[in-house]
């Protein structure tokens, strides 16, 4: 009995092992776990990490004792590698201790690398007691690693013995300010070194000298200062072209709103309801029906509510419609970009009864949905939808109606549909932002819509009887949808929460959830069921553009460390399943003209499909195989080709940016480059000159002809101003790793 309060001290367990050293944890204060850290250097203090072991009695191990102001020892690892006690675990043998261990650097893109890093006590223990302590030591970390990975693989495989984990510092997260944006973890695609050819190029076009100087000889500058004259070229007109947008101002009474005729204007209603009213459940359709009589029967006299939902109807089935030429189609962007415009205007004034109501939700969720659509704003597209969610929550939406006053069976479906659209809206922009989501499924309690179709509801409905989930309703794409959202919130949760950890593992885990979604939907969505190829195509890429980013840190690597070979290959299947998708002319079109979440899944596509290439060009040539076996080879080249044309089709139907296909362009002259045995650096810079020519040509072209007359007068001081649209999309930068890459230059936006 009396040894019992001497005991209790004793049987303190760690969650984890600490890694700041003793003095910065004594003293609560940040540690950067260098040797010695920043901390004690700059108070010239004793730098000690002490290891937590099973044994409380165990002596406390020095990694190092050296003083800041100490002469360096020999055997003493560089300022900025890390000490930290957890990676103990990742050193070689501890048989040989003669004062030292090998421990891995920290931040390296490979898990083989060490450093001897001294190792001495004060007193200096035996050496078979220190022998015993790390080997303490290391099975209470394996401990404590085992028991935080959910969903582990057995513990004889591979995955568990190297056991990658990868904490978010400075190699991975870091605060890149590029256009008053953080891109946090998205530059973790630029790390690859089948890329560093390319990066380098482009900093040099950029005006910025590349760290190896590769690009310094006489060919390779020349080509250099004619890209950069020509980029400069592309983004004035791209700049001359932007002032036909409508100004941020409302237009004047009656401009920019006259819709097209109503025989027209019936049809592109019909393709919106048909196509993405499928996924994001807005409207409940024979009420729209109703609205939409009411005003063509008196567009004058129509509710502004009324008239910007009609609109942006119209206007986003518009983006399915063939017009039949290019120049019409540019002529149909213009003048739905002045309705997605005074809609935006409407919903930012005050707010007054008639924009907090589930009629002003609807209209912002169709403002969100053609901005994506329509390229307006695409990277600001986060920062509305916090807006969305937080008018939901105030209208009660995140409360099921069994939690809510009595309201008609009619009025609670439509909540339940447009709460979950509004959540698709919010992990597509995490995603694409790379910031948090901002919600969990802690935060509300409404229960998923009920398969049936709209025409079985209406204001007198008492009772619901919902289809078996096999029947195909209007609303069984939205449920099959909502069944892989919780899979795909944990993944922008784990790529973007500050503190999250990707481990291998459990990227693994969340990609086996995903493809299960995948084949679920598939099961559901068989043709002939009801189901369009157009409702299969938005199904799959919505779901299946999470892929890529998942493995960004990890297929990066594949040459560095075979293992992560599987995270390419998934991020392959993604990328060439959403760029080949099932025959469609109407989702064909959108992704030849959509921006936002359509022009951000393409980039992801694009740079994936050419990471692939460019890795497996590289090891044919290393292994000897490069001129006997081809076909796979041929393959990745016709898809980067195709790409190509994509990204052509798209500057010619309204994109203005030209860095995708510059970019497409270098990676397959670097392929080329390497099959013929050539200088890399001379074809990469040629590709890049030779591309933006062409684009200069195409925007020439339209900036000649003229997009638009329908221009408000003070557009051209507005993007003078630097203030055209809502801002830039996301642009290419997002990927590289030199925070410092010429964002500076104006000129190098989007």
């Amino acid at each position: 009995m009396e040894t019992q309060p001497q005991r209790q001290p004793q049987q303190r367990r760690r969650r984890r092992p600490a890694l700041s050293c003793r003095e910065c944890r004594r003293r609560k204060i940040k540690c950067d776990q260098n040797n010695p850290c920043a901390q004690c250097s700059r108070h010239k203090t004793r730098c000690v990490y002490k290891a937590y072991t099973e044994n409380p009695d165990d002596q406390p191990i020095a990694v190092t004792t050296q003083r800041h102001d100490s002469p360096p020892h020999t055997d003493s690892p560089r300022p900025s590698d890390s000490s930290a006690p957890r990676q103990l675990a990742q050193a070689g043998d501890f048989g040989n201790l003669n004062g030292s261990v090998s421990v891995p650097l920290q931040g390296s893109s490979s898990s083989t690398p060490r450093v001897a890093t001294s190792a001495t006590t004060a007193p200096p223990p035996d050496r078979n007691d220190l022998g015993v302590t790390v080997r303490d030591l290391l099975h209470r970390i394996q401990k404590l690693e085992e028991s935080s990975a959910n969903g582990s693989r057995t513990s004889d495989s591979s995955l568990q013995e190297v056991h990658v984990r990868q904490s978010p510092g400075p190699q991975e997260w870091q605060a890149v300010l590029n256009k008053s944006r953080d891109w946090g973890r998205s530059r973790w695609m630029g790390a690859a070194n089948e890329l560093t050819a390319i990066i380098a190029c482009y900093s040099e076009i950029m005006g910025k000298r590349s760290k190896d100087g590769s690009f310094q000889g006489p060919e390779a500058s020349a080509l250099i200062s004619q890209a950069g004259d020509l980029l400069r070229k592309c983004k004035n007109r791209a700049r001359s072209i932007k002032t036909v947008r409508p100004s941020r101002g409302l237009p004047l009474p009656g401009f920019g709103f006259a819709p097209p005729s109503r025989e027209m204007a019936d049809i592109m209603a019909n393709l919106y309801l048909t196509s993405f009213e499928s996924t994001h459940r807005i409207l409940h359709v024979p009420t729209f029906w109703l609205e939409y009589q009411r005003y063509w029967d008196n567009p004058d006299g129509a509710a502004p509510s009324l008239r910007l939902k009609v609109l942006l109807v119209i206007g986003i089935g518009s983006s399915l419609y063939d017009h039949g030429d290019r120049a019409a189609t540019l002529r149909n962007i213009d003048l739905v970009q002045q309705w997605i415009y005074a809609a935006q205007t409407w919903l930012s004034g005050p707010l007054e009864k008639d924009r907090l109501d589930i009629s002003g939700l609807q209209v912002y969720c169709l403002s969100i949905l053609a901005r994506q659509i329509f390229s307006i704003g695409g990277d600001t597209i986060w920062i509305s939808i916090g807006s969305l969610v937080h008018s939901a929550m105030q209208l009660g939406l995140h409360r099921d109606h069994k939690q809510l006053p009595a309201i008609s069976v009619l009025q609670a479906e439509v909540r339940r549909r447009l709460w979950y659209t509004i959540l698709e809206f919010v992990v597509q922009a995490s995603l694409d932002s790379w910031m948090p989501p901002r919600i969990s499924f802690d935060e509300f309690d409404t229960e998923t819509p009920s398969n049936i179709n709209d025409n079985e509801l209406n204001e007198s409905t008492a009772e619901l009887q919902p289809h078996p989930k096999d029947t195909f309703t209007a609303t069984s794409v939205q449920l099959a949808l909502i069944d892989s959202l919780p899979v795909r919130l944990r993944i922008v949760q784990l790529l973007n929460g500050l503190h999250s950890e990707p481990s291998y593992d459990r990227v693994l885990s969340l990609s086996s959830e995903l493809i299960n979604a995948l084949q679920a939907c598939s099961h559901q969505m068989k043709d002939g069921n009801g189901s369009t190829p157009f409702h299969r195509n938005l199904l799959d890429y919505l779901i299946r553009r999470f892929m890529i980013p998942l493995h960004y840190s990890f297929s990066n690597q594949v040459r560095t460390n075979p293992i992560f070979h599987y995270s390419l290959k998934l991020s392959l299947e993604a990328a060439l399943a959403m760029v080949s998708p099932e025959p469609d002319p109407a989702f064909a079109r959108l992704l030849a003209t959509g921006g936002g979440l359509f022009r951000e899944g393409i980039r992801c596509a694009t740079l994936a499909m050419s990471l692939e290439l460019l890795v497996h060009v590289e090891n044919q040539r290393l292994n000897g195989t490069l001129h006997r076996t081809r076909q796979y080879r041929d393959f990745l080249k016709q898809a980067v080709r195709d790409l190509i044309a994509l990204s052509e089709e798209r500057i010619r139907l309204g994109e203005t940016n030209v860095k995708n296909h510059m970019f497409l362009c270098m990676f397959l002259a670097q392929a080329e480059a390497v099959e013929a045995g050539e200088e890399v650096e001379v074809w990469v810079a040629r590709a890049a000159r030779d591309s933006l020519e062409f684009c200069d040509d195409l925007l020439k072209t339209r900036e000649d002809t003229g997009s638009s007359q329908m221009a408000s007068p003070d557009d051209a001081g507005l993007v003078a101003a630097g203030m055209e649209g809502f801002g830039p999309d996301f642009g290419w930068e997002s990927f590289f790793l030199d925070g410092g890459l010429g964002y500076g230059q104006s000129w190098l936006g989007s």
